[in-house]
C-alpha cells in the first residue's frame, strides 16, 4: 500500500541542490495545498544538511502553484557554521517563484527548558474525524478527499453553521501512516499538516460562510518552530488562536502537543481572509 505523505516527500533530485516534487492524483484538481509545498521545501533543504536538525524555519506563499504540473526546489546553502546551519529554498513552476522558504538547523544539544502547559482536551478516541462529519453532513462524494492526515476536531461546527465564535480551536492530528523513526521526515510530515486547519481561527469571529462562493482565502505566509522530535504517525494536540485580523487579512497562531503534554512544535500564519 502506498503511502502518501511518504511520496510527497520523496523528491527527485536532478542536479546539484536541485530537486524535483510532485502534487498527488488526487490533488491535481484544486490549487496546490500549502502545506504540501512548505513540507517539500524542507525536504529539499534537508538533503544538503547533514548531522543537524531544524528548528525553525519561516515561508511566502507567493503565487498560487500548478497541482497538473512538476515544482523545482532549488537549495542555497546560505551557511554551515559551527553550530548552526541556514538554507534558503525557491520553489519554481515555469520559470516563475510560486513559494520561498529559509530554514535554520542545529548540532543536537541540551540546555535550559520549560514549556507552556497543554490544555485539557477531550480524548482524540472519543472524536469524529473530518470525513466521518462530512459524510454525516451529506456532503458529495467527491468533496470527501482522504487526506494523508487524519484530523479530529475537538468541539466540531455543524456543516453550514453561520455565526460567531471565539477566535480560539483545538483537534487532534497524525498521520494516517507510519511514516518512520527518522526525526527530519517527521518534521517535513508535520510542516504538511500544520496549514491544514490554522487559517481557520481567524474566520470563526467574523459569521463567514464557506458556501457562499464569496469567501476567499489563502496562506500568505508560514513559519514553525520544532522543540523537540516527535513520532507523528501518534496524535498530537493542536491548539490554534487568532490574536487579530485587519486589512484583508488574518493572523493566527498554533501550539503541537504531544498526546502526554509535551509541546513540540510552534506555529504561526498569516492568512488573506476576504468576502470578494
Amino acid at each position: 500500500m502506498s503511502n502518501e505523505l511518504v511520496d510527497i516527500l520523496s523528491l527527485e533530485a536532478l542536479d546539484l541542490d536541485l530537486f524535483r516534487g510532485f502534487t498527488p492524483p488526487d490533488d491535481r484538481n484544486r490549487r496546490i495545498y500549502g502545506g504540501q509545498v512548505v513540507a517539500q521545501a524542507l525536504s529539499a533543504a534537508y538533503r544538503t544538511i547533514e548531522g543537524r536538525i531544524c528548528h525553525s524555519l519561516h515561508s511566502y506563499f507567493i503565487r498560487p502553484g500548478d497541482p497538473k504540473i512538476p515544482i523545482l526546489f532549488q537549495v542555497d546553502r546560505a551557511r554551515d557554521g559551527g553550530s548552526f546551519s541556514v538554507r534558503r529554498v525557491v520553489a519554481i513552476q515555469a520559470g516563475k517563484q510560486i513559494f520561498n522558504l529559509a530554514a535554520s538547523f542545529q548540532v543536537p544539544e541540551t540546555g535550559f527548558e520549560h514549556q507552556l502547559q497543554m490544555p485539557p482536551p477531550p480524548k482524540p478516541e472519543g472524536l469524529k474525524n473530518e470525513e466521518e462529519l462530512r459524510a454525516e453532513a451529506g456532503l458529495a462524494p467527491e468533496s470527501r478527499r482522504i487526506w494523508p492526515v487524519e484530523v479530529r476536531p475537538c468541539a466540531p461546527v455543524p456543516h453550514g453553521f453561520v455565526g460567531k465564535l471565539p477566535p480560539i480551536d483545538m483537534c487532534w492530528f497524525r498521520a494516517r501512516q507510519s511514516v518512520g523513526e527518522e526525526t527530519w521526515v517527521n518534521q517535513c510530515a508535520l510542516a504538511y499538516a500544520s496549514d491544514m486547519t490554522l487559517l481557520d481561527a481567524s474566520l470563526r469571529p467574523h459569521e463567514v460562510s464557506w458556501d457562499s462562493g464569496r469567501l476567499q482565502v489563502a496562506s500568505l505566509d508560514h513559519a514553525l518552530w520544532f522543540h523537540h522530535p516527535s513520532d507523528f504517525s501518534k496524535w498530537h494536540l493542536y491548539v490554534q488562536d487568532s490574536p487579530s485580523a485587519s486589512g484583508g487579512r488574518g493572523f493566527n497562531r498554533g501550539s503541537i502537543f504531544t498526546e502526554d503534554g509535551r509541546l513540540v512544535a510552534s506555529a504561526t500564519q498569516e492568512a488573506l481572509i476576504r468576502y470578494r
